[in-house]
């Protein structure tokens, strides 16, 4: 039986690669919006975080978020992603 390769992605805020399953996708869509995507097939540029408070801090500190998606991010997301870890 063939092995099948796991896609793997790297969380913006560590830098480490994990599963693509264990992530969660934030989302630029094509309008310019910024939302939480939990399906994982949202169209729009994608970028991946292990979710658990020090990455959400890491995010809000360097800004590494609003580099990625090339666009400002509203406060809502931060609040959405910590209402997640809850």
């Amino acid at each position: 039986m063939k092995v099948r390769k796991i896609p793997m992605r790297k969380c913006l805020a560590s830098n480490e690669l994990y599963p693509k399953k264990e992530l969660l996708r934030i989302v630029k869509t094509p309008s310019g919006q910024v939302v939480v995507d939990l399906t994982g097939k949202q169209n729009g540029r994608g970028a991946y975080l292990k979710l658990n408070q020090e990455n959400i801090e890491v995010l809000k500190k360097n800004h590494s978020l609003k580099r990625a998606l090339d666009c400002d991010i509203p406060a809502s997301i931060y609040k959405e992603l910590e209402e997640l870890l809850k």
